[in-house]
């Protein structure tokens, strides 16, 4: 693992900054690619403190050219890419109608292009290897859309479908190089501190609410194991794909009473608010705002769900106990009989 070259997009801040400091606990060459120097600076010096390599290339995923070239620095620095991970993604929060079309566009551009862009450059280079593996950082809203997010959840429902696409492409191709994704829940990372939004009072997450730590360990298990299609983080990722799948009406309905409110805090939003659309928030060396956001009284540090994935025996074990414990009780009924 000590010679891993993995590649993070979004690693300034939250799940990426996370991920990157699980990747350089393993000694990995981590390029991390973002538009804020405050940022990347801080994620550079913490991967070399953390025992890894580093280097950050500043790039915007949206421009093709960049991530392209990001990805010839990484290589040229560190050799062979041998993971990808996609995770870059900026937001508005707003009701559809009140989002510009030039804003909505550059939502699209990156935080669905830059999934694109991001694919693209990795298998450019793992393809003609025949190994290599892309994790691309989902959302339980690329399942199930909630108002107010309308830009970033068909941006999540895009990355589904492009990377299903992908891997029958790769599966048809008898290729080793394998693509997967993560399913995230309500996560405490900046983005609720840095968004455009233009909700009367400040946004946040709909509990429950994850720190990014939680959210690196499944990105970092994904990338060892990424023969599953995908993984979902949080019991409130997989109730709210179940929900979808089973009463997607009763959901409408029950999001447009909540989902405002919800997705708001008592705190009325500050006219100085940043927002990190079209230019980063944390250039400035005063700026950076580190991988968590601000709600770490809230955040459950640790997933049952995404423990299990990365421990399949427990699984397999609780399956089989509970399966004993049920052939029992049918056996002492029909000795009772």
């Amino acid at each position: 693992m000590n010679q891993q070259t993995v590649v993070i997009t979004g690693a300034s801040a939250g799940i990426g900054r996370a991920t990157a400091r699980l990747f350089a606990e393993r000694g990995a060459n981590v390029v991390l690619l973002a538009r804020g120097k405050a940022g990347l600076d801080a994620t550079v010096a913490e991967v070399e403190d953390g025992g890894g390599h580093a280097l950050a290339v500043p790039t915007d995923v949206a421009d093709r050219t960049q991530v392209e070239a990001a990805a010839v620095a990484a290589e040229e620095a560190f050799g062979p890419i041998d993971v990808w991970v996609n995770n870059a993604f900026t937001s508005v929060f707003a009701p559809f109608m009140e989002i510009e079309p030039a804003e909505y566009e550059r939502v699209t551009a990156v935080s669905y292009l830059g999934f694109v862009n991001g694919t693209r450059a990795a298998l450019q280079r793992m393809i003609p290897r025949d190994t290599g593996v892309i994790v691309q950082v989902g959302s339980a809203l690329g399942d199930r859309s909630i108002p107010l997010q309308s830009a970033y959840c068909g941006a999540k429902h895009a990355v589904n479908g492009f990377t299903s696409s992908v891997r029958t492409e790769l599966m048809h191709q008898h290729s080793h190089v394998n693509i997967t994704v993560v399913q995230m829940p309500a996560v405490n990372t900046p983005q609720f501190s840095w968004v455009l939004s233009r909700l009367p009072k400040n946004p946040q997450p709909v509990p429950p609410i994850y720190q990014p730590e939680v959210a690196a360990r499944a990105v970092v298990n994904a990338a060892d194991h990424p023969h599953r299609k995908q993984y979902y983080v949080g019991a409130s990722t997989a109730a709210t794909v179940l929900a979808n799948k089973v009463a997607p009406g009763l959901l409408d309905r029950y999001l447009a009473r909540t989902g405002y409110a919800s997705q708001q805090t008592d705190d009325g939003a500050s006219a100085a608010r940043p927002a990190n659309l079209w230019h980063p928030a944390d250039e400035a060396p005063e700026h950076d705002y580190g991988a968590h956001g601000s709600f770490d009284a809230t955040a459950h540090p640790r997933s049952a769900e995404a423990a299990l994935a990365r421990h399949p025996g427990l699984v397999l074990g609780a399956a089989t106990g509970a399966a004993a414990v049920a052939f029992g009780a049918v056996l002492r009924h029909r000795r009772a009989r």
